[in-house]
């Protein structure tokens, strides 16, 4: 009877063992996916590739507008901002309304704060913050 138990109980403890190992990597590559599908059709993270858009590397702790290399419209270059949690929040979630005339368009925004939050979250490991 024990044998039979515990042949029976070995299988399910094994998939419940998988599910939490998927369920774990899915947490952790959540800030990069939300990265991905958000943010690298236009940047990319690796330091100097410019595209349509600025490398994020580093920008965590960076002044707006001040990347050499990048051709930045002229309200990014006068934006007084340094980039942090707050300003990248509000940034992600209204462009616009932070740096009026900034040239992200066709971007608008992203409204979800959890969403916002993984980006950040993952813009900040490629920053060292």
């Amino acid at each position: 009877m024990r044998l039979v138990f515990l042949r029976t109980l070995a299988p399910a403890l094994s998939l419940f063992a998988m599910l939490g190992a998927a369920q774990a990597q899915t947490n952790d590559g959540g800030a990069q996916i939300a990265y991905n599908n958000a943010c690298r059709t236009c940047h990319s993270m690796r330091e100097g590739d410019h595209r349509l858009g600025p490398s994020l590397y580093g920008v965590v702790g960076r002044k707006a507008g001040s990347i050499e290399g990048f051709a930045f419209s002229s309200a990014m270059r006068s934006a007084n901002i340094v980039w942090d949690e707050k300003t990248l929040d509000q940034f992600i979630a209204d462009p616009e309304k932070v740096v009026h005339g900034n040239g992200m368009k066709p971007f608008g925004g992203i409204d979800d704060p959890k969403q916002r939050g993984e980006i950040i979250a993952y813009l900040k490991t490629i920053s060292g913050k």
